[in-house]
């Protein structure tokens, strides 16, 4: 047991190593589908070492393994939205970086199912289990060539005009992919010139202040909003409602499915509810079952009925969860931020939400030793304040470009008493053209 805890935090720390120095593997020249190609490299040595841990009897396997899946996963995570995030026209962006968050919990789901005894999750067949993972690795290995490198970066990261233009006519045809086109060389003399800055300059740039402040809050949030303390509690509120202790594994399969309804709302909603409704709406009704379910585990065994009330709450906080931060988080890291600045934004953003989730891992445990179930008043009072947060500070995004959200947050960032962003960007581009 010990043991497996080690591999559970190891693993997740060297998650938020890896999310760090993907850094200095694009300051290198890589591009988004190369990174990609690249990374499944990881997975399919993870699968090797994963597979081969139980017959050849050395665990020491197993940690390499998980070391190096942790790897792939936090690359997938990082450059897969940047790639979606940067293809995808602007009526549809937040659909296209929502679908790693659906084919991420269509995954969980997936494990879930065949981690069951009956599938292979008995003794003699869990090496086959690990080792599935270089199922999808393989099959992106042969697809992924046939798509084209994202065109905003082909432009205004590598200059090549080009590139940029045949790749839009792959996504868009030969007819639609003008738009587009104008769209990123606005934002090319824009930037005019300007290069990728690294995670420290962001820190230290006033330009994208609040959005920085942005990303580490939602990052933060996500892991903080007690959707952990939800599946810690899950085993014991089955128990309480009188599922025999061999089924709950089966009444699990429901939250795996939640979140994949979820996911898939959150998809068909977010280009047209917008981001700040079902983000500011998620953690509010979060925050409402975090008291719910502080009242029912308060009352547990006070009347037979109430562990069904906290069966349903912990349900709705799942749907909560998965209809706004599990979301939307992504989608607003890809679209608060110019070329210039989205790589090393992504890099704090994944660090945070991988530092933060092993922070909550290690302190959890003591949390609940010490507030039993009142750790939810705690979660409570974190799902306000974020949803308080989104409110006052961060603009609706839907439908906008990148340079019109960049000028929504030229107020915050300056002050009343600058110059009109949109004045200047308009003189500036003006002045290219003229040139």
């Amino acid at each position: 047991m010990a043991w497996g805890r080690f591999i559970k935090t190891c693993t997740e720390e060297k998650l938020t190593i890896a999310t760090n120095q993907i850094t200095s593997f694009f300051e290198k020249g890589h591009y988004w589908k190369q990174a990609l190609l690249v990374n499944n490299v990881f997975a399919i040595l993870a699968a090797l070492f994963l597979g081969t841990a139980q017959p050849a009897g050395l665990f020491e396997l197993l940690i390499v393994g998980r070391f190096l899946i942790g790897i792939n996963a936090g690359v997938g995570m990082c450059v897969q939205p940047l790639y979606l995030g940067e293809i995808a026209p602007k009526e549809i962006r937040g659909l296209t970086s929502v679908g790693i968050n659906i084919f991420l919990t269509i995954g969980i789901l997936a494990g879930q199912i065949v981690g069951l005894r009956e599938v292979l999750g008995d003794e003699n067949s869990w090496s086959l289990l690990l080792s599935s993972c270089a199922i999808p690795a393989l099959i992106q290995l042969v697809t992924l060539p046939c798509f084209p490198e994202s065109p905003r970066y082909l432009l205004l990261e590598k200059k090549d005009e080009y590139r940029c233009q045949m790749a839009l006519k792959s996504l868009y045809g030969s007819h639609n992919y003008q738009i587009e086109m104008d769209d990123i060389q606005k934002e090319s003399h824009a930037l005019n010139g300007e290069k990728p800055k690294k995670i420290l300059e962001l820190f230290f740039d006033q330009s994208v202040k609040w959005q920085l402040i942005t990303i580490i809050v939602a990052n933060m949030g996500q892991q903080l909003c007690g959707i952990n303390a939800i599946y810690f509690y899950a085993h014991y509120v089955f128990e309480k409602s009188g599922i025999p202790v061999e089924n709950i594994p089966y009444v699990t399969l429901g939250t795996g499915v939640c979140e994949c309804i979820t996911a898939m709302t959150c998809g068909l909603l977010i280009d047209r509810a917008g981001r700040r409704v079902l983000i500011i709406g998620g953690y509010s009704l979060m925050a409402l079952f975090c008291i719910i379910l502080t009242l029912t585990l308060t009352f547990q065994e006070s009347y037979p009925w109430v562990p069904y009330f906290s069966m349903t709450a912990i349900l709705m906080f799942i749907l909560s969860f998965g209809l706004g931060p599990g979301g939307v988080t992504n989608t607003l890291t890809a679209e608060l931020f110019t070329q210039s600045a989205r790589t090393g934004a992504y890099m704090i953003g994944g660090s945070v939400n991988w530092t933060s989730f092993f922070v909550i891992g290690m302190v959890f445990p003591f949390i609940v030793n010490g507030l039993n179930q009142f750790c939810f008043l705690f979660f409570f009072v974190t799902c306000v304040l974020i949803a308080g947060f989104i409110y006052l500070i961060v603009p609706e995004t839907k439908n906008k470009s990148f340079l019109d959200i960049k000028g929504d947050f030229h107020k915050l960032n300056y002050g009343h008493s600058s110059i009109s962003y949109h004045l200047v960007e308009d003189n500036s581009i003006a002045l290219e053209e003229a040139m």
